[in-house]
C-alpha cells in the first residue's frame, strides 16, 4: 500500500482540484452513485471529544474507504490538530488497502473545497469582500477556498480570543499574499459580516456566531462547523432570511446538525424552506442563484464519498508521479 503525509498531498493536489473534486463526490452522492451510510459518532465526554467513523463506496471509481476523524476542541490549547484523522482508501476490485492518507489534512481540504465549491456556484461572480468567522483547525482551509474561487479584495476574520485570531491573520497574510487579498482581523462578529459578499462560519459553538438580520441582500452563506444536535452556529433569522438553502446530504444535517434540528424542533423553520442538494444544482437538476440580491446558504457536515473520491484522486496522482513511501504488511 502507499502512504502519503501531508506535504505529498501538497505536491500533487491544489485547493481548486479539491474544489473540483468535491463538486463530483455531491454530484455522485445526490444521483445515488454512492453508498454512504451515516457515520458513527462515539463520544469521549471528558474531553468534549468525539470520534466518527465515516465509511463510503463509489461504484463508478471501484473505491472505497473509511476516514477515521475526531474532533476536540482542547487539541488547540496544546498545540495539535483539534481534528486528527486518518483515511484508509480501499482497492473496490479486492478489498485491499491500497492507500493510507493523512486523514487530518484530508479532511481540512476536503471540508474547505465544500464550501469553496458551493461558494463557486453560488456566491455573486462579483464578490469582493468575505467574513471567515472561525479560527481552529479547519479555518485555514476555509479562507484558501474562498481566495481560491473568488477575487476578493478583502476577509475579514473574526474568533473568540482576538490574539490567536491576530496571530492567526499575520500567519495568513504571509502564506496568502499570491492572492492580493487583504486579511484584517475584526474584534466582532458583526464587523465581520458587515456588508460581506461571502460569509464562511467555521466553529464548534453551541450559540449562533454572527447575526442573521444583519446579511446584506445578495450574500452566500456557508455553514460548516455545526455537526452535532447541539450546535448551532447560524442564527434562525439568517434560516428565515435565506432565498435558497442547499445541503451536501440533506439526510445528514437533518440528522446531525443543530443549525437545523434546534428550529425543527421548536417549529421555528418547516421543510418546505430547504432548496435541496448542492450535487442537485451541479447536475442541472435544481436551480442556483437566479438573481444578484438573493441570500445563498449552504450546509456541510461532510459527507464519506467527499473522502473516497478526494482520495481516490489524490492516490491515482501519487502513482503517476510515483510520489509518497511504499509499505507492504507482507515479510520481505
Amino acid at each position: 500500500m502507499l502512504l502519503l503525509n501531508k506535504k505529498d498531498i501538497q505536491r500533487i493536489f491544489t485547493m481548486q482540484d479539491a474544489v473540483e473534486a468535491d463538486k463530483q463526490a455531491f454530484r455522485i452522492y445526490s444521483e445515488g452513485g454512492s453508498v454512504v451510510p451515516l457515520r458513527v459518532n462515539i463520544g469521549a465526554p471528558n474531553y468534549e471529544g468525539q470520534t466518527l467513523f465515516m465509511p463510503g463506496y463509489v461504484e463508478k471509481l471501484n473505491s472505497m474507504g473509511v476516514k477515521i476523524v475526531s474532533v476536540f476542541p482542547h487539541n488547540i490549547e496544546k498545540g495539535i490538530p483539534s481534528v486528527p484523522a486518518t483515511m484508509a482508501l480501499i482497492d473496490g476490485t479486492s478489498g485491499e488497502v491500497c492507500c493510507i492518507l493523512d486523514g487530518t489534512y484530508l479532511t481540512q481540504l476536503r471540508t474547505g473545497a465544500a464550501a469553496g465549491a458551493a461558494t463557486d456556484l453560488l456566491a455573486r461572480a462579483d464578490a469582493q469582500i468575505g467574513a471567515l468567522i472561525g479560527t481552529g483547525g479547519q479555518a485555514i482551509a476555509q479562507l484558501e477556498a474562498m481566495l481560491t474561487v473568488r477575487k476578493l479584495t478583502e476577509v475579514r476574520i473574526y474568533g473568540t480570543n482576538l490574539e490567536r485570531t491576530q496571530s492567526f491573520v499575520a500567519r495568513m497574510n504571509e502564506e496568502f499574499a499570491n492572492f492580493g487579498t487583504l486579511l484584517r482581523a475584526v474584534e466582532t462578529s458583526e464587523e465581520a459580516i458587515a456588508n460581506a459578499d461571502i460569509i464562511t462560519a467555521v466553529t464548534t459553538s453551541r450559540q449562533p456566531v454572527f447575526d442573521g438580520r444583519l446579511v446584506k441582500a445578495g450574500a452566500h452563506i456557508n455553514g460548516v462547523g455545526s455537526y452535532l444536535p447541539n450546535m448551532q452556529e447560524l442564527d434562525e433569522f439568517i434560516l428565515h432570511r435565506a432565498d435558497k438553502i442547499y445541503f451536501d446530504s440533506q439526510e445528514a444535517v437533518l440528522a446531525e446538525s443543530g443549525d437545523f434540528i434546534i428550529p425543527l424542533a421548536k417549529g421555528t423553520i418547516t421543510p418546505d424552506k430547504f432548496t435541496g442538494e448542492i450535487g442537485r444544482v451541479i447536475s442541472n437538476i435544481l436551480p442556483g442563484r437566479e438573481t444578484p440580491e438573493e441570500i445563498t446558504l449552504f450546509k456541510t457536515v461532510g459527507i464519506a464519498v467527499q473522502d473516497v473520491v478526494t482520495a481516490h484522486q489524490i492516490y491515482q496522482r501519487a502513482l503517476q508521479y510515483d510520489i509518497g513511501q511504499k509499505f507492504s504488511f507482507e515479510e520481505s
